[in-house]
């Protein structure tokens, strides 16, 4: 539904937690902008203003003013990640303000990523660089990354680009999303899926169905050669229960981009693990991408000062963007 423009010039907070957007000031034309580092400047910020930017989609301080801050003019709320979760909380999505993602900035990159992760376990990279390290000359045979199975779950815009580059691969790639369609299986049919994947991809929104998805029970369905790839969210895996399962053998290795706790806490056994793969919630972030995401914002604001449709609009019933496509 279109969003009519208010009156100009608009005020737009932006939440920023210390590093403000690049080329934010040239990209808003007349809006006033009204910057926040922290959860008290937000709160201070915040009330009169149209938008909000959050540009530093890892705070909740959204969550922690919100109660107590006047937020009545506020119409629109845009977050610099794909993600929803910090921000799709139930009293802003109950307040008539209306909440986009940045939908299509990390789709590609996250899924080199993930590419990345496959044949780095595949061709045993991790042990070749400790042995170079070691300068010791082991010869090992390595394994085919053709005819291996892959599970993505999450058939939105990333979980798509993730199925066409291992597929590209000559793996076999099967999506689910929450509900079945052409090509896609529901999330209901994930556990008989389970027993011969070769790679499980979570690439899936955040939502009350898909929290904790990966735990000891659905762990215990894949085979003892499996990989899990984790970037989408890290609550939809239980990481005490995936951390036994890769001390244990139970399953061959995890890349893991995201994490319950984040940064991870420096005891954690999965930093010392030799079958573990960890990279700092980073998957889509390659060069220019800020830059990319300020456009989109830039492209949205435009639209809404004009009364145009959002691009990227959060179905607030399900917690992410609906439209071009199962997720």
């Amino acid at each position: 539904m279109p969003v009519s423009a208010g009156q100009d010039p608009i005020s737009v907070a932006v939440l920023h937690g210390g590093e403000t957007p690049p080329g934010l000031d040239g990209a808003v034309g007349d809006a006033r902008l009204r910057l926040a580092a922290t959860p008290d400047e937000l709160a201070t910020v915040l009330p009169g203003c149209e938008v909000l930017l959050t540009w530093d989609f890892t705070s909740d301080a959204v969550k922690q003013v919100w109660d107590a801050t006047d937020t009545s003019a506020l119409r629109w709320v845009h977050t610099a990640s794909a993600g929803v979760d910090r921000v799709a909380f139930p009293a802003l999505l109950g307040s008539g303000a209306t909440l986009t993602n940045s939908r299509g900035v990390f789709d590609r990159p996250m899924a080199e990523f993930v590419l990345g992760a496959v044949i780095a376990f595949a061709k045993d990279t991790a042990r070749s660089l400790a042995l170079q390290r070691e300068r010791t000359w082991r010869h090992r045979e390595t394994e085919n990354v053709a005819g291996t199975v892959a599970t993505v779950v999450g058939s939105g815009p990333i979980g798509r680009a993730v199925a066409e580059l291992l597929g590209a691969v000559g793996m076999r790639v099967r999506l689910v999303g929450r509900r079945a369609a052409e090509g896609v299986h529901a999330f209901d049919e994930l556990p008989g899926l389970l027993p011969d994947t070769d790679y499980l991809v979570l690439a899936a929104p955040l939502t009350d169905d898909t929290r904790g998805m990966l735990h000891t029970g659905t762990i215990a369905l894949l085979p003892e050669r499996a990989r899990v790839v984790n970037v989408g969210r890290g609550p939809l895996v239980v990481q005490d229960d995936l951390t036994g399962a890769l001390a244990t053998g139970r399953i061959a290795g995890a890349a893991l981009d995201v994490f319950e706790v984040e940064p991870l806490p420096a005891d954690s056994p999965l930093w010392t693990m030799e079958n573990v793969l960890l990279s700092p919630h980073m998957s889509g972030d390659v060069v220019g991408w800020k830059d990319m995401l300020v456009a989109l914002f830039a492209d949205n604001l435009a639209r809404f000062r004009d009364g145009r449709e959002l691009r990227n609009v959060v179905d607030p019933e399900r917690g992410y963007v609906s439209t071009g496509g199962n997720q």
